[in-house]
């Protein structure tokens, strides 16, 4: 089996040198690696979650550090915390369940305290406190995890009841670390399976004879629009090339392959065709905690278009790209700048990037942005792998994906005498 810290340093590497980017990518890989960073973790007896929590940040804050601009690697990051703590508190409901629970008297014997184990007032308020979060509907019909209680052994010899508890903390150990790794299986198969689950709502979406205007490209917006042209909608699409990059043309080839009408438009001429949409459909790069999204640049443009003419500007994202962060935070990077280069030739372009100016600082700059931040004024519909949602809304989906506690990453400093 490869060393963890091996593994960790080999996808550092590949943040830094950006040899894997986009969303979907980067937050399977994140989720792999921290399966495999669970599962060669070892943990005390007590404190089983706090021990995985803090192997989990420990390596978090690394791979965010490593390339901010990802935010799909810091959301798997919460994730994965979430799980455990989730995982966590189901083991001691389970627990409690098996035990009496009342609060602790100085008039109570210490005899009926031997023969009933009783949980005290204080150990059920810790517990309380430890709740995510209220339930939600969505938690409320899912299928609660097949537990056993564990069970309390009573001997009459020490050396005995020492042994079972010891057992007891044992079992509960591995069981904890086997409830985390099926949960991140699961996670593991809901990003690999999000382009799916979303693509099945398109037929609810799109309707005959309808014009559909996009920019850039999106394997998520892609498989929207062929599912739709499955069910034998017809339909047009238009297509902003989304300069400097061009990905606009990857995805006008893609559709004509399947058979898609498809028009191809420049940037700039965004204004005068949204008169001829009847909707605006595109991918993200991240949804933030207030409805607001990351997306390639160029989208705010469109969606100020699309407000503009009445037309219903739809985001499609998968839940792993819903961040539990606000855009002021100091922990979110909304941009980076990319190379020059895809902007102008520098051959042609020499003469004005010479430091002629006797400043010490060249005539021409060049800024070429990755990203654009949308507002979510701006937004109509999110549309996600769990259906169909109003911006406002956005805070409930992450309060169920993420807690409060792991919202900073940054791990306690320990305690110096």
């Amino acid at each position: 089996m490869p060393d963890v810290q091996a593994l960790v340093n080999e996808f550092l590497f590949k943040l830094k040198k950006r040899k894997i980017e986009g969303s979907h990518a980067t937050a399977r890989q994140t989720a792999i690696l921290l399966r495999s960073v669970i599962s060669q973790q070892r943990i005390p007896h007590t404190h089983q979650a706090a021990a995985l929590i803090d192997a989990v940040k420990a390596v978090g804050e690394q791979l965010v550090a490593a390339n901010p601009v990802e935010l799909a690697v810091g959301n798997i990051v919460r994730r994965v915390l979430h799980i455990i703590r989730e995982e966590d508190l189901s083991l001691t409901t389970v627990a409690m369940a098996g035990l009496n629970v009342s609060p602790v008297s100085d008039d109570e014997g210490e005899t009926d305290q031997d023969d009933h184990p009783v949980l005290s007032a204080a150990a059920v308020a810790a517990a309380s406190r430890n709740t995510l979060r209220p339930p939600s509907l969505q938690t409320l019909l899912e299928d609660l995890p097949d537990s056993t209680a564990i069970p309390h052994t009573s001997s009459s010899g020490g050396d005995s009841d020492g042994k079972s508890k010891s057992a007891d903390k044992s079992t509960r150990s591995r069981k904890l670390k086997h409830d985390v790794i099926e949960a991140l299986n699961e996670l593991i198969g809901d990003i690999d399976t999000c382009h799916e689950q979303i693509a099945e709502q398109a037929v609810e979406h799109i309707h005959q004879n309808e014009v559909i205007l996009t920019l850039g490209s999106s394997r998520t917006v892609l498989e929207f629009l062929c599912a739709a042209k499955e069910k034998k909608r017809s339909f047009r699409v238009f297509i902003a090339e989304g300069a400097p990059r061009y990905q606009g043309h990857l995805l006008a080839k893609e559709l004509v392959a399947r058979g898609l009408q498809t028009t191809l438009i420049t940037d700039s001429a965004v204004f005068a065709m949204i008169s001829r949409v009847n909707m605006v459909i595109v991918g993200a790069h991240a949804v933030m905690a207030n409805g607001g999204v990351i997306a390639p640049v160029g989208l705010n443009m469109v969606a100020l278009a699309a407000q503009r003419h009445a037309v219903p500007f739809v985001v499609l994202a998968g839940s792993h790209k819903l961040c539990p962060l606000y855009p002021h935070n100091p922990e979110v990077l909304l941009n980076e700048l990319r190379s020059p280069s895809e902007l102008l030739d520098f051959g042609e372009f020499s003469d004005c990037m010479d430091f002629g100016s006797g400043t010490g600082s060249p005539l021409l700059h060049v800024v070429n942005p990755t990203f654009d931040y949308v507002p979510p004024k701006l937004v109509s519909l999110f549309i996600t792998d769990t259906g169909g949602h109003n911006p406002s809304y956005v805070y409930r989906l992450i309060a169920d994906y993420y807690s409060n506690d792991d919202l900073v990453l940054q791990r306690k400093p320990a305690p110096t005498n």
